[in-house]
Parts: structure tokens; C-alpha cells; sequence
């Protein structure tokens, strides 16, 4: 969608035709000496194709037509193997990079709260080589205290370079490790240790002196917690029975045990490598089992999607790695000789909330080259970046306006802007180090609107990712000259695709003109399952004629002419209203979370009722300001809890829903504003940010009823 600019008309068209004259003088030096002869090819070129000319046969890359891609390299089908492989080959080349704190400072903000401020220092780096040393002494460790292969051990800890190291150590030594998120709650996380049955964690002082310090006596079987940056000072306080290490001591005592290496148990294929406990939209976490032959092909097909990938690239590491996007990521980054340096959401820019004013954030520091994102972030650069723009002079704004619409006219035809990216959008991808090549979103839909605004104003590919826990991240993924908004590419090459007729839906895989349906994902990239949950398993994975597995997504998606897919709705999301109409809840959130006034959006529906209700988490900025306009005055709570502002909110939703053009049933008829933000900490999200349904429909329950007029 085009921005609006307040040009007078007659100036326009002088611009348009300076722009025009432009445009033609510099087509053809740029069409022979850019290459894009190839890229446009490419763009018009069909990805996937059905196996089989009948309805419901699955689709496959046409780079994978005759037989899905399954190892990286020949004979490196374990995950120790290709580290192995990729140390052989990148030996002395860096791999790890960390950034050491120099300064810590409490600032005290307006409000009397305290925030911790950080001033760190530039990257150091261990190599392939360092860090391959340091995987083998840590696994030999554990093995030192008693871990045996094949069996559970968990890591509780932010994503960092001890994370990797620890990964790979029991890659190597055939433990399966458990992974959690560290923003898990108390009673998700004794689920995942008791289940899992481990005696080991591994985890750092703050999450050991915050979450395991409460919980701890509630795991029975603990024995060894590990922490990966020294021992805390409060550790003696925990329970009889329970031994707590450094990571250091542990590697010092397998740098000792020559003779344990030679003992230990090398993993095969379809060993477990990893059980991940999804974050849990709905109830209490599951742990996916997810073996090595699984990953490898995960990576293998995602590794195809990224051009050039080697050397040279710089990957930044910050998401969540219990998460099955950022480990899939490193280990693609790992086996190809590219550096990861790692971050954190708070340390991540300039501007994040723990980088001291004056000082250097992460990307400034490593101007990577790779990142992935999830939509929740990518919308928040957006939405930071477009109030930036309306608070410019209005001649810097409607010059931003134009460039950006000339770049959009230019993209839509597979042409680039050298000069536009050069002198109008230099700042903009400035805020995330200025050399991004490829970024990929993944874990929910991102909208066309910030897919678009991501691709003009950082001048590289935004990827849509589609995958799941339970297929190893694996599924989709757009190519790179693929400019298209609102898919999520073609089947990976590890994988084939294919749509289930759902009735109840009406979505059915001989529809007209894009087959329609419930997505199912086959490969050797599908999981193994759920940990000790076999009835689960059996409902969500099943095993065709051929001996192929096959994932049960219960997302809705539609196959274009060209191959690539589409994701169109969730069954989980689709409700039927009193009078008997479907309304897609992810649709209406989709419309409308984008609007400068909303920060998150739930949309709610029942089927005893007739209309969809909203939870709304407001933009501070924009709400205030429309408070002042509206003459209401008050604190941030009195706005949000007041009845004239939910009503003047609602007005605005219902336009922006209009010109969505979503259907009237489908506009929420009432609102309820929450003064506080949905971070994976209140439990109302996933780590992915994506929405627990379960978990806000039980938190504004009272909300729901006085939405529905409902009397106690």
C-alpha cells in the first residue's frame, strides 16, 4: 500500500516527470550491468510443482522433484558430525563472538523506576576449533558426573555462546538435551524437568537465583545444576542432595578424562538430539522429539533458500534458541563457516532499553549480514520508524513518501533503487548495521504492510518463513528475488506439501482458482513426536503407504500457480457465530494490528454470541494524544478503563477494519483496553509473541462477560 504524501499537484507532476526522465537514462546501463535480467527470470519462474496431476498431491521444490534433499554433506547424517566437518574445514576461522559488560549503571527514570543500563565492550571471538575443544571437555565432563548417553539433560538459559557449546557437546556425546525457555513460568518449567525426568541443568546465575531458586525443591530428581557464568553467591541455599558446578570446573574435568571420550557412545540419525518444549499456545508445554536426521534435513533445506551463504556472512543471534527458528539458523550458520555473535532484545540497538544512552548496541557493533526476526519485532521497527517520519518537517516527509513509493512501483517489477537506497533509506537500515542481506521472519504471519515497508527501507529480501517445532522449523521459505507479499515461498527441499479437504471449513483441495486446505508437511524433517505423549502424537502425525511421516499443521493454506503457498487461516481460529457465520479470528487481527493505536490485538468470539469482541493493548503515544484531542484528561490507567475512549478506539477500528475490507460480522463490535503490554513474562504470549488464546481469554474473562453483557 502506497503512503500518502500533501504535494501540491502541479509540483507532483513535475516530479513524476524529472523521476520518469530518470528512469528511462538509467534503465539500460542498470538492466546489463546489475543482473536483474536473472533476478526478474527467477521471480517469474515456477517453484513447486504436484508430484502427481490429481487433487491433493503433494507439491515439491522443482530443485526436489525426484527425491527430497536429506544431509548437507555426504556422511555427515549426525549432528556431530557436521560440527566435526565444519571445524575440519573452517578450523581457525572465528565462529562464537560475545560482547563483555564494561559498565553497569542504575538510571532512575522520571517515573522512579529503576533500570539497569549496560556499556559493553566489542566482540571477542572463539574459533571453530576453540569452540569444538570446548564442547568436547564439557561433554566429557558431564560424563565425568555421571550423565550416560541417551538420556535427558536440561538447558535453562538465555540464548548466548554457552548455549551452542553446551548443544554441541551432547550432539557429540549423544544426550538429549531438553530445552526451555527462559521466560517460562514456575509451573511450565517443573512440567518440563519432572516430565523429562532430568538430574542435570544447565542454566546462568540470574535465572538460577530468580526461576530455579523458587521451583527447585519441587524437582525431586534434580542433582547437578550447572551455571555457565560462574557460581552464585546464594547457592548454598538450595536443598540437600543438589551440587552446583561452573561450566569452567566441568570442562577442566573432561580436559582430564582422556579416557572418557573413547568410551562415550556416538550418536546414529535417528537418535534424539533434542526434546523442545514449545512456549504453548494452549495449556502446559509438550516436548517434540526432534532426532538428528531430523535437524539435518531442517537445515539442509533451509541452508538451499539462503544464496552465497558462506564465510563472509555475519549472523546475529538473539531470539530465543530453545526456539526452533534460532537453533535451526546457528546450525545452518555453523556448517557454513559463517560468525554468530550474539544479543538480546534489550541489547539489540541504539535505542534498546538496556544500551546506555551515548553507547553502542549489538548490530551497530557487528553489522551483521543474516538475521532472523518474528513478526511482534518487525512490527515494532515499523511502527517506530513511520512515527519517526510523521514527526519530520513536511518537506522531509513527503521526500521520504515519494521515495518509498517510487521504490515500491520499482520493487513490484523486479527493479532496484541504487540511488534512493543510497540518499533516502541509508539511515533506516542503518538501525540494524547497514549490511543485512537476507532477513527471514518466521514463527507467525507478518503483514504485506510491514513485508513491504522491511524490503524498501533495508534494501534486502525479507523472507517469510513457515515452519514448525514439530517439522524441525522446516516447511517454506521464500526465495530471495521472490518480492511477493503475503506468502511464505514454496516447499523447502527436505519436504513435500500437501492439502487435506477440511469440510467443517469449506475449504477443499479441488477449489478454484488455488487448491485450498489443511496443510500437512512430509519429509525426514518431520519430528519424532511428542515426549511421552502418544495420543497426542497419533492425532497430529500419521505414516502414509510409502512409510513417509506426515505433520498434521491444522493451519489453513492455499498453493498459487507458481508453487508457493499461502497461509489463509488456522482452525484453531476459525469460530462460528450465533447466526452461523465463520470469522477467522488471525484474519482480524492480521487487519488490524498494524493501526498506529494498537500495539497487540485479540479478537474473541463465541459461538452462543452474535458479534466478535477485542482485547486491545494500546499505543501509549498515539492513545494519549487522542485522549488530549478528545479532551479527556487522566492517568494512563483512567484512559484506558474509560468508557468514552473505548468508544472513540472503536470508531477507529471500525474504519481502519473498513478499509480493510473485512466483512461487518467480522469488526469487533466492542473493545476492552489493556494498560499493560502482553510480554511472554505475563504468560499472555509465547516467546515467539505469538498469542495464548487460553491463557487472555482467562485473564479478561471478567472483560468478556461485561463485553457480552453478562450479569453475575
Amino acid at each position: 500500500m502506497k503512503l500518502k504524501h500533501t504535494i501540491n499537484p502541479v509540483l507532483l507532476q513535475l516530479i513524476n516527470f524529472i523521476i520518469l526522465v530518470y528512469s528511462f537514462i538509467t534503465y539500460i546501463p542498470w538492466y546489463i550491468l546489475s543482473g536483474s535480467r536473472q533476478t526478474i527470470a527467477k521471480s517469474k519462474q515456477i517453484k513447486a510443482k504436484p508430484v502427481k496431476n490429481k487433487p491433493g498431491s503433494p507439491y515439491r521444490s522443482v530443485n526436489s522433484l525426484h527425491c527430497l534433499a536429506s544431509v548437507l554433506y555426504p556422511g555427515c547424517d549426525t549432528l556431530d558430525k557436521v560440527f566435526k566437518y565444519a571445524k575440519t574445514k573452517f578450523k581457525d576461522r572465528k565462529l562464537l563472538g560475545t560482547r563483555e559488560v564494561l559498565k553497569e549503571e542504575d538510571e532512575i527514570q522520571p517515573s522512579g523506576k529503576v533500570f539497569k543500563k549496560v556499556i559493553l565492550g566489542k566482540y571477542t571471538w572463539l574459533s571453530y576449533d576453540e569452540v569444538y575443544v570446548k564442547a568436547t571437555n564439557f561433554g566429557n565432563g558431564l560424563a565425568v558426573l555421571g550423565q550416560q548417553p541417551k538420556t535427558n539433560i536440561a538447558i535453562f538459559c538465555e540464548t548466548r555462546a554457552e548455549w551452542m557449546i553446551v548443544a554441541q557437546a551432547c550432539f557429540m556425546c549423544s544426550y538429549q538435551l531438553v530445552t526451555l525457555y527462559a521466560t517460562l513460568g514456575g509451573p511450565a518449567i517443573v512440567h518440563g524437568l519432572n516430565e523429562s525426568e532430568v538430574t542435570t541443568i544447565i542454566t546462568s546465575k540470574e535465572l538460577m537465583q530468580t526461576k530455579l531458586k523458587e521451583i527447585v525443591s519441587q524437582v525431586p530428581l534434580l542433582r547437578h545444576i550447572i551455571t555457565v557464568d560462574g557460581k552464585p553467591t546464594t547457592w548454598a541455599e538450595f536443598p540437600k542432595g543438589i551440587i552446583v558446578h561452573t561450566m569452567a570446573s566441568v570442562q577442566a574435568m573432561g580436559a582430564k578424562a582422556d579416557n572418557v571420550s573413547k568410551q562415550q557412545a556416538r550418536p546414529i540419525p535417528s537418535d534424539i538430539a533434542v526434546i523442545m518444549y514449545t512456549s504453548g499456545s494452549t495449556g502446559l508445554p509438550k516436548g517434540v522429539m526432534i532426532s538428528h536426521c531430523n535437524l539435518i534435513a531442517g537445515i539442509t533445506g533451509m541452508a538451499e533458500r539462503i544464496p552465497h551463504l558462506g564465510e563472509k556472512d555475519i549472523y546475529i543471534g538473539y531470539l530465543p534458541l530453545a526456539h526452533v527458528l534460532e537453533l535451526s539458523a546457528e546450525l545452518v550458520c555453523l556448517s557454513h563457516g559463517c560468525r554468530i555473535g550474539y544479543s538480546s532484545p534489550q541489547t539489540l540497538a541504539d535505542q534498546s532499553s538496556k544500551i546506555k544512552k551515548g553507547s553502542k548496541g549489538d548490530v551497530t557493533m557487528l553489522r551483521p549480514t543474516l538475521m532472523a526476526s518474528v513478526p511482534e519485532i518487525m512490527d515494532r521497527i515499523y511502527k517506530n520508524v513511520m512515527n519517526k517520519v510523521n514527526e519530520m518537517t513536511s518537506f522531509q516527509r513527503n521526500l521520504f513518501i515519494l521515495a518509498y513509493n517510487y521504490k515500491m512501483e520499482q520493487i513490484s517489477k523486479g527493479y532496484t533503487t541504487p540511488l534512493c537506497d543510497s540518499l533516502i533509506f541509508r539511515k533506516v537500515r542503518m538501525l540494524l548495521g547497514g549490511k543485512i542481506r537476507t532477513l527471514l521472519c518466521g514463527g507467525a504471519p507478518l503483514s504485506a504492510a510491514t513485508q513491504r515497508f522491511m524490503n524498501i527501507c533495508f534494501c534486502c529480501p525479507v523472507g517469510q518463513g513457515y515452519g514448525l517445532t514439530e517439522s524441525a522449523g522446516a516447511g517454506t521459505i521464500t526465495e530471495v528475488w521472490d518480492y511477493t507479499t503475503g506468502r511464505v515461498g514454496a516447499p523447502l527441499v527436505c519436504c513435500e506439501i500437501k492439502l487435506m479437504n477440511w469440510e467443517e471449513g469449506g475449504y477443499y483441495n479441488t477449489d478454484k482458482p488455488y487448491p485450498r486446505g489443511e496443510i500437512l508437511i512430509g519429509g525426514q524433517n518431520v519430528t519424532m513426536g511428542y515426549y511421552k505423549n502418544e495420543e497426542r502424537t497419533k492425532k497430529d502425525f500419521t505414516v502414509d503407504e510409502n512409510g513417509l511421516r506426515w505433520l498434521h499443521t491444522g493451519d489453513i493454506g492455499e498453493f498459487h500457480a507458481d508453487g508457493c503457498l499461502k497461509i489463509i487461516d488456522r482452525k484453531k481460529d476459525l469460530v462460528k457465530l450465533q447466526a452461523g457465520e465463520y470469522v477467522s479470528l488471525g484474519k482480524i487481527e492480521a487487519a488490524l494490528k498494524n493501526m498506529p493505536l494498537i500495539d497487540n490485538i485479540c479478537a474473541y468470539a463465541s459461538s452462543f454470541q452474535s458479534y466478535v469482541i477485542a482485547f486491545v493493548v494500546p499505543n501509549q503515544k498515539e492513545l494519549t494524544e487522542l485522549a488530549r484531542k478528545k479532551g479527556f484528561k487522566g492517568t494512563w490507567e483512567e484512559i484506558c478503563t474509560s468508557a468514552e475512549m473505548e468508544k472513540e478506539v472503536l470508531k477507529v477500528v471500525a474504519e481502519a477494519a473498513s478499509s480493510a475490507r473485512l466483512e461487518k460480522f467480522e469488526i469487533p463490535i466492542k473493545i476492552h483496553l489493556s494498560p499493560d503490554p502482553w510480554t511472554p513474562e505475563t504468560g499472555l504470549v509465547t516467546d515467539a509473541f505469538k498469542l495464548r488464546r487460553r491463557e487472555l481469554t482467562s485473564h479478561y474473562q471478567v472483560d468478556i462477560d461485561r463485553m457480552y453483557g453478562k450479569t453475575k
